[in-house]
């Protein structure tokens, strides 16, 4: 039975210990509770059984509860991160209940409460977070016109809004924010969006009120209102944000200084990107096992935070380019004399400010944390020094000046604190009078000893006579076995050992007393001015979490400095026009990296007049690496970073799409041409002018003739309809002859040349388009049995002949590039195919007419 479900007279049946706890566990239901029981943290019932199963450890049996035991695990308290890091790990959240009441005065069991509360979207402490990754609570919350969205970092104090207009647009915000926990209101179904990795955790409506949140967020920034953060009051988007508040505050059960603004982030001041888009082109995820996304093959950063700055770049590309051109102008300041070389030496020395910052805001922080934030201190102005150049103002400008911090913390924490203070020895010496002379007594640290042992040998005549101290047995007078008949008659016997007896005299033990009350009050004192510290440093939270975030861009321009001279990448140049991607020599900026042959450098070139790209060639000739290259030449100069070409030249760009690859949904019951198909859907009805779509191989899950047609009825609407700058990668050779049907679509090839029966790739773009596939000499290379290669032949050169003899495979349509292809029009068309003329009478032919005139309507 689980605990939450014993009854109140069952409870009372317990001891008092076991009353404790099930009324404690009773508040905490759907976590697992680690009841803190002396030198472990024990779990019982169900809980016990669970986290036996999850952590590999010993279920014992405590107690009885209805005739039957009680199974009961525990862990020791002082490994107990690496414990909660495994469940956090698995999805688990934790309740931590501390002992608050002091033993020696309680009657009954010592007073417990729950502490904090763990869970994948709360946790702060370095052990359970993955250094260079964000760890996200998000919200969610269904509006009449969309979705609110709201999105913390309680390790940074990064708070924020967006909004999605569409449950589409609601997955591509889930995918690029990658949430480890997600917040969400009873009655909301979470159907098909992203989020196999997020704990989801469903609330009740009321947290998700408005004026609710309202007044939950103008009580944590201490304002009257929020239109200092760019927020309408009582706007529907705070919603979200007020149900992430109170969830932060339900679990720390603390103060949140460090969360301190709430931004809001327009959809149009970036570059979108759907849950699909970022899928295929492997940004942060790779689609094969090993880690050759962009992110892990990019990023350069030396720091934790530089990294972390670099992946929410890599999310968000930017569209302002008055924030893109000062960050080009960053790296090139950063290029010259190799600046960046020396940055990253003293960046590599930082501590993780930003999330230290907040541990102390929650009063969690421990004493390293304070020894690093000490010496980061140290190092901030030798790297603002660094940025003395013009193109480096923005982010010199942002880091403050810390050395009252820094001589305080340099005064107050020893070099190499302890990891915990419980046991103390973390405050330096010299920083606190009070606290050093109780050390000093506690200790021993004057010649009282001395004394004593030179004046007792005197008295007895004992000259091997010696005063000493151990942690068992406190102080003793120790003499030789030979000598123990010349003692004193006030000597009393604390040890026997081998050769020697060990022995107390008042005056002995009245000192030992005294030194042990005065190791319980430094112990007292130092804790006492250690949690003096937090209120030492919360006045400098802003500047430290501004400072932070300036060296996390510095050390992100840094690494796009350090691409740009390792491999030759050029500083885009930003286009007002819509229409234009001009890349020159262009390459693809991950393969490059890590293929150990020269990467062939190709010209991207969609213009007004070359609005769409139609790309034929063999398999494995490079039309997926062409396409994808300048999806990601896009995005990165969008970061702010240069990119891998000779030159390039960028329009203004509103959304990246991307149609790429055959996967399934089979948890969704969607087969890979559904997939294929919902995609394409996708973009055809959000592309616009601003829009880069890549399209490849459409039309190739289902039979050759509905593939072909959905494939040149697909290219047809991008070119007239949403007319967006278009990569269509295709082995329907037919649909080249749009290039000259169709308003600014060109033929381009990917070149391979064919020696006898084996095939050679050259990986270069041209325009035209293809003469052949090269299909059976793909196969081959992979390996298919020449059997069978021999069998495709025949088959191949049969269905050539068909052709020559002029019977067609397809009538292909004129398309209307004035108008609009029309659902009805298409209607009518097989409505024609269908009729038999001659069985109409005069009065249904003008009927049909009536009707489809009204249609055409």
């Amino acid at each position: 039975m689980p605990a939450s479900a014993i009854s109140e007279q069952t409870i009372q049946s317990h001891t008092p210990m076991m009353q404790q706890y099930l009324r404690i566990k009773a508040e905490h239901t759907d976590m697992l509770l680690f009841y803190r029981m002396g030198d472990f943290y024990e779990l019982f019932f169900d809980d016990a059984k669970r986290a036996a199963q999850l952590l590999d450890i010993s279920l014992t049996k405590r107690g009885v509860s209805n005739g039957e035991p009680i199974p009961m695990a525990g862990v020791p308290y002082h490994a107990v991160e690496n414990y909660l890091a495994r469940l956090v790990n698995k999805g688990e959240s934790v309740a931590i209940c501390e002992q608050i009441g002091d033993p020696a005065t309680s009657k009954g069991p010592v007073e417990r409460k729950v502490v904090r509360i763990l869970t994948p979207g709360t946790i702060t402490d370095e052990s359970l977070l993955t250094e260079r990754q964000q760890n996200l609570l998000t919200a969610i919350n269904p509006l009449k016109n969309g979705f609110a969205i709201a999105a913390l970092e309680l390790s940074s104090g990064r708070f924020w809004l967006s909004s999605a207009q569409s449950r589409e647009q609601l997955a591509a915000e889930l995918q690029r924010l990658q949430p480890a926990e997600l917040l969400y209101p009873e009655g909301f179904e979470l159907n098909q969006l992203p989020l196999a990795n997020s704990r989801c955790c469903r609330r009740a409506v009321w947290e998700f009120d408005i004026d609710t949140a309202q007044g939950l967020l103008t009580r944590q920034f201490n304002t009257q209102h929020l239109r200092g953060f760019g927020i309408e009051d009582h706007s529907p988007l705070l919603s979200a944000a007020g149900a992430v508040l109170h969830y932060v505050q339900e679990t720390q059960r603390a103060a949140l200084p460090h969360i301190r603004a709430l931004l809001q982030e327009p959809p149009d001041d970036a570059i979108i990107l759907d849950a699909a888009t970022r899928r295929n082109l492997e940004l942060q995820q790779s689609l094969a096992a090993a880690d050759t996304h962009l992110s892990a093959v990019l990023d350069e950063t030396v720091s934790a935070m530089g990294s972390r700055n670099f992946q929410r770049w890599l999310q968000r590309p930017i569209r302002d380019h008055e924030i893109l051109q000062q960050r080009y102008d960053a790296v090139e300041g950063l290029s010259d004399d190799e600046r960046y070389k020396a940055l990253q030496q003293q960046l590599k020395q930082l501590a993780d400010i930003e999330r230290i910052v907040a541990r102390i805001g929650l009063r969690s922080a421990r004493p390293k944390d304070f020894a690093r934030l000490r010496d980061s201190l140290e190092l901030l102005p030798e790297i603002k020094a660094e940025c003395n150049l013009p193109s480096l103002a923005f982010i010199a400008e942002r880091i403050a000046e810390f050395e009252p911090l820094q001589d305080l913390l340099a005064k107050a924490i020893i070099e190499q604190p302890p990891m915990l203070i419980r046991d103390g020895g973390v405050i330096a010496k010299g920083y606190d009078e009070q606290l050093d002379e109780l050390r000093d007594l506690a200790s021993g640290a004057t010649d009282y000893l001395t004394q004593l042992e030179s004046r007792e040998r005197q008295r007895t005549g004992i000259a091997t006579l010696k005063v000493g101290y151990n942690k068992v047995h406190g102080y003793f007078i120790e003499v030789s076995r030979n000598a123990s008949g010349d003692i004193p008659a006030e000597y009393q016997r604390r040890q026997t050992l081998k050769n020697t007896e060990r022995y107390i005299i008042p005056e002995l033990k009245a000192h030992e007393d005294k030194v042990l009350t005065a190791q319980a009050k430094s112990l007292a004192r130092e804790k006492w001015l250690y949690d003096q510290l937090f209120d030492h440093c919360l006045p400098w939270v802003a500047e430290l979490q501004q400072s932070a975030a300036a060296v996390a861009e510095l050390d992100t321009l840094a690494a796009f400095a350090q691409l740009a001279l390792e491999e030759n990448y050029c500083r885009p140049k930003l286009a007002n026009e819509n229409n234009l991607l001009q890349l020159s020599q262009s390459r693809h900026p991950v393969i490059e990296r890590l293929s150990d042959e020269p990467f062939i450098a190709n010209d991207i070139n969609l213009t007004p007049e070359r609005k769409m790209l139609m790309i034929t060639g063999p398999n494995m000739g490079g039309k997926s690496t062409y396409m994808r290259q300048a999806a990601l030449i896009v995005i990165l100069a969008h970061m702010g970073c240069f990119v891998p070409a000779k030159s390039a030249s960028i329009g203004q760009f509103d959304r990246i799409f991307t149609r790429i690859g055959a996967a399934d949904d089979i948890a969704s019951g969607r087969s890979t041409f559904m997939v294929e198909m919902t995609e394409t859907a996708n973009i055809l009805h959000n592309a616009t002018p601003q829009s880069l779509v890549l399209m490849d191989e459409i039309g190739r899950g289902t039979s050759t003739y509905d593939g072909l047609s959905l494939a040149w009825a697909v290219a047809e609407h991008l070119a007239i309809n949403s007319t967006c700058l278009t990569l269509f990668a295709t082995h329907y050779f037919e649909l080249t002859e749009l290039a000259e049907r169709l308003p600014a679509t060109v033929n381009v090839h990917v070149e391979a040349q064919q020696h006898n029966d084996s095939i050679v790739f050259l990986h270069r773009v041209k325009d035209g388009s293809a003469n052949q596939s090269f299909g059976l000499q793909v196969a081959a290379l992979a390996g298919v049995p020449q059997m069978v290669i021999k069998a495709a032949k025949v088959k191949l050169q049969s269905l050539e002949a068909e052709a020559q003899t002029g019977q067609q495979t397809l009538p292909l349509p004129e398309p209307s590039p004035e108008q609009p292809i029309d659902d009805s029009v298409t209607a009518l068309e097989s409505q024609l195919k269908e009729l038999e003329v001659n069985d109409l009478t005069p009065k249904q032919a003008l009927d049909l007419l009536y009707e489809w005139k009204k249609a055409l309507k």
